[in-house]
């Protein structure tokens, strides 16, 4: 019984995560953000080691802390036009 509770606990908060990076994201696509701010908040999001630094860009660079913070405080700095 304990085993199943912590399963559902697990899932659960999982399922709140994965709502909100996909609506973040998504959000983010409608907006019509650079790519590459949209690929440096997901890696920054989700914890993944930064590029290497030839394949870094200002964009990237933007996203990547934003998405360690969980925020998107500079994404409007990166709209495509």
């Amino acid at each position: 019984m304990i085993a199943l509770l912590k399963h559902e606990l697990r899932f659960t908060a999982h399922s709140k995560m994965d709502n909100a990076y996909y609506e973040t994201v998504d959000h983010l696509e409608k907006l019509g953000i650079d790519q590459d701010y949209i690929q440096g908040w997901v890696g920054g999001y989700l914890r993944n080691p930064e590029r290497e630094e030839q394949r870094v860009t200002g964009a990237y660079k933007a996203g990547y802390e934003d998405g360690q913070g969980g925020v998107t405080d500079k994404a409007l700095d990166w709209q495509r036009s």
